[in-house]
């Protein structure tokens, strides 16, 4: 269930980073992507002029909100008798875009780690995924940040990351030469296949958890749905007015959402492509200027791990949480210059990342999921919209289990 009056997002703290002296400190310092890992367990950080900080999660405890607890780092860390996980710098030696940690624990990956270490017990890795300036991506090791693989390919700025959740090691990336790539990092990094056909720079992409279905949004008005099995366009969705910037699947797979620079995000079906309901971003104070350009134009979109709220990053400086069942946002919190954001997986803390390179971490809402709620999310997590509409059950529940009702 939601909580009736939800509180403003409280930042807990932030990060910013130390003034390189061989740099420009005005270029190249944007937080283009955060991330965390699966697990909860590290923070991975694009800090601008081509570094990322790999930082063990959770922070230092004063920074942590009361009744928080980060789950599972101890326990897989630990055993690998390597001592507590420290802090790592990653020296990408270009202007790094895009970030994506691999599931963990992550059993193909031995393949990697043994290229790099003697043969040993439980040598699975959590792996981070880097996309560059220069096209190339280039894939490390957690635990060490050691360098394991260079994927050469793209011809332009590699914007966007994603690993299949099913921890087969299948890579997607998005990148400014228009295209997207599929890598299998269990095959040295092969690139398995080229997805084509957007007309302009492809700025996201986002696999859905059941992994079936991969959404990626260029600086077009319509987003293209493909099949994750044959990697063949499945149906394009067309409804918004301008570029569409950012997408992300819900934890269930039954729902899409895309955000776009015409000030809307828009939640789709995407078993259907039918449009379920479009969120408008309202400038909460009159523009300064005549200007023509949307100082709500969206930057980020994404979902909470339960699925019942969604965070966007818009150019009037607001982070905005919203409720599923609601047209207008909940909360609102204060922010400068937002690029990206993106939620713990455990709940409770969303972090956002800006053009001056800082992070900042804000409470979220912690919910009790109600019971309908998680048998919905349970059936849809193996259900397609059209596997429910075939079932003998009564039409409320079809239009309940098929997000109809919002």
């Amino acid at each position: 269930m939601l909580s009736p009056v939800p509180e403003e997002p409280l930042l807990l703290a932030e990060l910013k980073p130390g003034r390189p002296h061989q740099f420009d400190w005005k270029s190249s310092c944007e937080t283009w992507s955060v991330a965390f890992s699966p697990d909860g367990s590290w923070f991975a950080w694009s800090q601008g002029h081509c570094i990322v900080k790999l930082i063990p999660w959770p922070l230092e405890e004063q920074f942590i909100p009361k009744g928080f607890e980060a789950k599972s780092r101890s326990s897989k860390n630990d055993t690998k008798g390597r001592g507590s996980p420290k802090e790592k710098t990653l020296d990408c030696g270009q202007i790094v875009w895009g970030l994506a940690f691999s599931p963990w624990p992550s059993p193909p990956s031995r393949k990697l780690w043994a290229r790099h270490h003697p043969p040993g017990p439980d040598a699975s890795c959590l792996i981070l995924a880097t996309g560059l300036n220069d096209g190339q991506i280039k894939i490390w090791e957690v635990q060490t940040g050691l360098l394991l693989l260079n994927l050469s390919g793209h011809q332009d700025v590699v914007r966007d990351l994603s690993f299949t959740p099913s921890g087969s090691l299948i890579l997607v990336s998005a990148s400014r030469d228009k295209t997207l790539r599929i890598w299998d990092l269990n095959k040295h990094g092969k690139q398995i296949q080229v997805l084509s056909g957007h007309l302009q720079w492809v700025y996201c992409c986002s696999i859905s958890p059941d992994c079936s279905m991969l959404c990626s949004a260029a600086g077009e008005k319509s987003v293209f749905l493909w099949s994750m099995r044959s990697y063949t366009l499945i149906r394009k969705l067309e409804g918004h007015q301008s570029s569409v910037v950012s997408c992300d699947f819900s934890p269930d797979s039954a729902l899409l959402v895309t955000a776009s620079y015409d000030t809307n995000v828009i939640m789709w079906d995407p078993y259907t492509g039918e449009r379920l309901r479009s969120l408008h971003h309202a400038q909460l104070e009159p523009p300064m200027d005549d200007s023509d350009v949307h100082i709500s134009s969206l930057r980020s979109v994404c979902f909470s791990p339960e699925g019942l709220y969604l965070a966007t990053v818009a150019d009037d400086r607001l982070l905005r949480i919203w409720a599923l069942e609601l047209k207008t946002p909940i909360a609102f919190a204060p922010m400068t210059n937002g690029l990206c954001c993106t939620f713990f997986p455990h709940g409770g803390v969303i972090a956002t990342g800006t053009r001056d390179g800082h992070v900042q971490f804000w409470t979220a809402p912690r919910v009790l999921s109600s019971l309908k709620h998680l048998c919905r999310k349970a059936l849809r997590s193996f259900l397609t919209t059209y596997q429910v509409l075939a079932l003998p059950i009564p039409k409320k529940m079809k239009e309940f289990l098929t997000y109809r009702t919002l």
